[in-house]
């Protein structure tokens, strides 16, 4: 059985807030006068966190998020409860959170690693590598107070991850950089990951949470909402930030019942709703109109609905009916591979507006994107809808998709008070198999259209394994 590192029992944590710097002076006086205003940033949390496992942490701004990971860390004590961590610790949590600003980059990668529990032959063993993997060049003889953001989460993120951590804690840091450090960082996570370590990881980018993390949790004012998968998490988090406010509570409390539902199931169970999606896309042989054992029609399975679809309240315009096609008008959610396709949605307009756009999205069962479209140029946007129009959308595509359950998005955006906004936005709101290609000798999930060559070289010996290996 897998160890807990993390395990947090009953925690909760108190603010006081003070109208006046003298008040807090005469609270310790008179301890029996109440001069403060608590706040309880965490409400009563419990959380037991497995060796090696990646856990996402979600929630609104103001959740909770940043003070349980300060309580994990120690760098915050909590009012009630108790916490147990066990292996060395290393976090990226504000922006310059231990980076003394006069000292020179090399300086803090010393006194960091120091802190750490590096030692100084130790770190010397290690600088070039960081050095390397921040990548600032003179920067690193610079006071850190000179840096830019990005240089400052470069040389941040190096010292956390190169000091081998049993447990790394990363809150919001990755948003920081340019797009090629974004992915060597998180390259340097899977490897954390291959390694057995732990990894927390706070971000509010939804494709990053389902791609990297094994489990995650929501927050929300304070409350551990939801346990779950992270698709899971990810979808009742879109759900609850883009609620309205008067059904906010009622969506909170089903969330809240999902949670109590999963704590009752084992560690097998949440793995089997994590695919959930592609067991209910299976299809049973009897459903494939067959030509022949290695060709398969196109065809329209109607029980094939996604059970997780979040829409974005409407602000004047609503998607009806997002489809697939075939070229011929036939309504499909089987596709054959290297066929050509429609993706179809009508746009109903409740008020008029300008600059109107439309996109759409193809996603794996994991949330991560695949490809999409946005009709960004002047030459593709309505400059102008008026109430009561309804607008028929199409995107025609090659399926260039292995054999796979993908998910798609739909999108409207519009002016609103002289803003660019979303008029409505659906996410998972269509699913669609893809079948086998007997022409296709690709795997992954992008079929790249590779033809096979096969050379036969001027030898007996190999001209005979050659046409064993082709036969």
């Amino acid at each position: 059985m897998t160890e807990n590192v993390i395990s947090l029992k009953n925690v909760s944590k108190c603010f006081k807030r003070y109208d006046r710097p003298g008040d807090r002076l005469k609270e310790i006086i008179y301890p029996n006068k109440k001069l403060a205003d608590e706040f309880w940033a965490l409400h009563d949390i419990n959380l037991e966190i497995p060796q090696g496992q990646t856990l996402g942490i979600v929630g609104r701004n103001g959740s909770g998020k940043s003070t349980l990971l300060q309580i994990i860390v120690g760098t915050l004590t909590p009012t009630t409860g108790s916490v147990d961590v066990k292996g060395r610790i290393s976090a990226l949590l504000e922006l310059g959170s231990g980076f003394n600003p006069e000292f020179t980059g090399r300086q803090n990668v010393f006194f960091n690693a120091q802190i750490l529990g590096f030692s100084q032959k130790e770190t010397e063993a290690k600088f070039d590598e960081i050095a390397a993997f921040a990548d600032i060049g003179d920067f690193i003889e610079q006071p850190v107070k000179t840096y830019s953001s990005g240089m400052f989460v470069r040389l941040a993120f190096a010292v956390a991850t190169s000091v081998e951590p049993d447990i790394l804690v990363v809150d919001e840091a990755l948003s920081v950089g340019d797009e090629a450090f974004q992915r060597k960082c998180f390259a340097r996570l899977q490897s954390i990951q291959e390694g057995g370590g732990t990894i927390l990881f706070v971000s509010h980018a939804a494709t990053s949470v389902v791609q990297l993390c094994t489990s995650a949790i929501l927050m929300d004012s304070g409350e551990l909402l939801l346990a779950h998968t992270p698709k899971v998490v990810i979808s009742k988090y879109q759900k609850l930030i883009y609620a309205d406010p008067d059904k906010v509570l009622g969506l909170k409390s089903d969330i809240r019942s999902l949670n109590q539902l999963t704590k009752q199931e084992s560690d097998n169970n949440l793995q089997q709703d994590a695919n959930l999606e592609s067991t209910k896309a299976e299809v049973k042989p009897e459903q494939y109109h067959s030509k022949s054992p290695e060709h398969y029609d196109e065809f329209y399975d109607p029980g094939m609905i996604p059970s997780n679809t979040v829409r974005y309240p409407s602000r004047g315009a609503e998607i009806i009916n997002p489809h697939i096609e075939t070229l011929k008008g036939t309504v499909v959610n089987h596709l054959i591979g290297r066929q050509d396709y429609v993706y179809t949605y009508s746009v109903t307009f409740s008020r008029s507006t300008s600059k109107v756009r439309f996109g759409m999205l193809i996603k794996t069962i994991s949330g991560f994107e695949l490809a999409g479209a946005s009709l960004k140029a002047s030459s593709q946007c309505v400059r102008y809808v008026e109430a009561g129009t309804t607008i028929v959308v199409k995107f025609q595509f090659k399926c260039l998709l292995n054999p796979g359950v993908y998910f798609l998005n739909a999108g409207v955006v519009g002016t609103v008070d002289e803003d660019l906004t979303y008029l409505d936005r659906c996410v998972d709101v269509a699913m669609f198999r893809v079948q086998s290609c007997t022409e296709s000798c690709g795997n992954g999930i992008v079929d790249l259209l590779i033809e096979p060559c096969l050379t036969v070289v001027n030898s007996d010996s190999l001209v005979k394994k050659a046409s064993t290996e082709v036969i």
